[in-house]
């Protein structure tokens, strides 16, 4: 579905009344989407669902999710301005910031703590909503820890050559082990908080929003937190956990879920990094193991 910056500027303009659009830039293109920058600040974005009724439908489902996460997040969140469902187009004006997946590595590693804390914040916020009140928003994402270990298995098959020979056979027992056991309730969750979706001021590491909500889901709840560990390491960790849900039955549960979570998808994201050339993916990925399959000690003789 090709567009021109022509039907942009015609649709913010009907839409937008009294915005005066002045550039109009490709933004991206992904297997679902293309989007445009209008002014450097506002978003404009296209399905590309060749079905005209599952694109309306998939607009407005993501519409009314941005609408009613925006009313309980304690964190900015995208927040829609218009949409026009038949076109499956959605704008929102950017947030401020930029991804924390561009800071230097070292200066994420000095701000995970506080970092780890404020999206504590945000999940145990998320957490708290009652299913009924998700329902139609977002489905189940559940899947058996043992489907996991097979996904991880392959990637790491496919990547283990870029893995130093250090953290290999830790790697290996993991992938041996029977993964940990099922039974926990439910939660709605971002479902995909990796830090390529949190944004920070790049002066301060403030975190100034969490963008891109479209795989949100009811989900085991340590998912997220898996992946908070995978890409800041323990201290983030411990501060994002440290004022989760006083309710919340079995923390020792919780974590050992999400370093297994954070184990899994290590590789995927390794894999990502090499077969795109997007080398943050990369580098990240290399440094988590480090935390995630620490070299261990040579046995004395």
């Amino acid at each position: 579905m090709g567009r021109r910056s022509e039907d942009v500027r015609e649709l913010v303009a009907a839409y937008l009344h009294g915005y005066e659009v002045r550039s109009v830039t490709l933004l991206g293109e992904g297997e679902d989407n293309v989007a445009y920058e209008v002014n450097g600040e506002l978003i404009v974005r296209f399905g590309k669902d060749s079905d005209a009724e599952e694109r309306a439908g998939r607009v407005e489902g993501e519409a009314r999710l941005l609408t009613a996460v925006a009313g309980l997040a304690p964190l900015p969140v995208p927040e829609p301005c218009f949409t026009v469902a038949h076109e499956g187009c959605l704008a929102y004006f950017k947030l401020p910031g930029v991804p924390l997946i561009d800071l230097p590595l070292r200066e994420r590693s000095e701000r995970s703590g506080s970092v780890g804390a404020v999206l504590g914040e945000l999940l145990t916020a998320l957490h708290a909503v009652r299913h009924d009140e998700a329902t139609g928003l977002v489905e189940v994402d559940d899947y058996p820890k043992d489907l996991w270990l097979r996904e991880a298995a392959e990637a790491y098959a496919a990547v283990g050559d870029r893995v130093p020979q250090t953290h290999r056979p830790a790697v290996a027992e993991f992938l041996a082990a029977p993964p940990p056991t099922d039974g926990y309730d439910l939660v709605f969750s971002h479902n995909d908080l990796g830090i390529e979706h949190v944004l920070v001021d790049p002066a301060t590491g403030t975190v100034t929003g969490v963008i891109d909500w479209s795989d949100a889901a009811i989900v085991d709840p340590a998912y997220d937190f898996g992946l908070l560990y995978r890409d800041l390491g323990p201290h983030a960790l411990d501060r994002a956990l440290a004022g989760y849900r006083a309710e919340a039955p079995d923390r020792q549960a919780l974590r050992a879920r999400a370093t297994f979570y954070a184990r899994c998808t290590v590789f995927t994201d390794l894999a990502y990094g090499i077969e795109t050339g997007h080398d943050e993916y990369l580098h990240k990925s290399l440094a988590a193991l480090e935390w995630l399959f620490p070299p261990q000690a040579a046995p004395s003789r």
